[in-house]
């Protein structure tokens, strides 16, 4: 057994580090509730950008727009990817971080393997949200913008149109036939999952991932049936509202990201505080113990000591 001053050593640093995780878990908690009401906030017009570009291009399936149109490849073409990786900036959030990190890698492993089946080769660049994903891709290996730099916290719509202006520039500056966004998406504060969107050109079963069962098939943006009338045509439309939809996708993204992150890290720490709190229960028993040990051991000598002086 421990001596009772090595429990009450470690009895103090349990103590510290448990008092460390619940002012943690205090801070985690209040961004949690800020990223909780921008999400809420932001939601409806996600929704409502997302549904309308789903819904124009069921009616519009002959579309003549490089956003909307995908290019087939042949044997010896080349693909190139530019993916979007939404991490933290900060750890202690559980598998959070490293969760982007490996379905960033499955499915660049997964496009390689596909293409290199077809006979089409590969080309990709990584832009990272966040310091910790894009430490770990750089360190594994993967081709990473080190140009590329936006942090993930308290995220804005103004951010956000500036991440979707360099996306569609890039995109129509043939950088990139495909444009992928990865991020952590919130269902509900125990229910997260990491996705991989197509962003660009614009994909009508990634739009369906992101819209709720029950409004899947179900119009919000234009009445079920009805024509739709563009003014003053229909090209001029579909570069507004590309531009509404990659900004409200973006920003979506980033939001879900920021409230994932709070979210895992809040319960990371809560988990911790209890663990501590479990660990500070079994090292008092233990001091409760070594005490007992002590007195015990000090009162044996006081007995033996008074024998002897009795013989003497």
């Amino acid at each position: 057994m421990e001596s009772f001053s090595e429990i009450k050593k470690r009895m103090k640093s349990v103590n510290d580090i448990s008092q460390m995780t619940n002012a943690m878990k205090l801070v985690s908690s209040a961004k949690m509730r800020r990223s909780q009401l921008l999400h809420d906030n932001m939601y409806p017009f996600f929704l409502f950008c997302v549904e309308s570009m789903q819904e124009m291009i069921r009616k519009n399936e002959h579309l003549d727009n490089p956003f909307f149109v995908l290019e087939q490849k042949q044997q010896g073409d080349t693909w190139k990817i530019g993916y979007y990786v939404l991490s933290g900036d900060q750890g202690l959030a559980g598998a959070y971080n490293n969760n982007m990190v490996r379905i960033t890698e499955e499915h660049l492993r997964t496009k390689i393997l596909d293409n290199t089946q077809k006979g089409i080769s590969t080309s990709y660049e990584l832009n990272v949200f966040g310091r910790l994903a894009r430490e770990k891709l750089i360190k594994n290996g993967y081709n990473v913008n080190s140009d590329f730099s936006f942090p993930i916290s308290e995220p804005t719509y103004f951010d956000a149109r500036q991440v979707s202006a360099i996306m569609r520039n890039r995109f129509l500056r043939d950088d990139f036939d495909l444009v992928y966004l990865l991020y952590t998406r919130m269902d509900s504060p125990v229910k997260m999952e990491p996705v991989a969107l197509r962003l660009l050109p614009v994909d009508i079963k990634s739009i369906s991932r992101v819209l709720p069962d029950k409004l899947d098939d179900a119009g919000i943006a234009t009445l079920s049936g009805s024509d739709l009338e563009y003014f003053p045509n229909s090209d001029a439309v579909f570069d507004y509202l590309i531009d509404s939809y990659t900004n409200a996708m973006v920003f979506g993204a980033m939001v879900d990201a920021f409230a994932s992150e709070q979210t895992a890290r809040l319960t990371a720490m809560e988990n911790a505080t209890d663990n501590a709190d479990e660990m500070m229960k079994k090292l008092e028993l233990l001091s409760n113990r070594a005490r007992q040990a002590k007195i015990t051991t000090e009162l044996t000598e006081i007995v033996n000591g008074a024998q002897q002086a009795d013989k003497m």
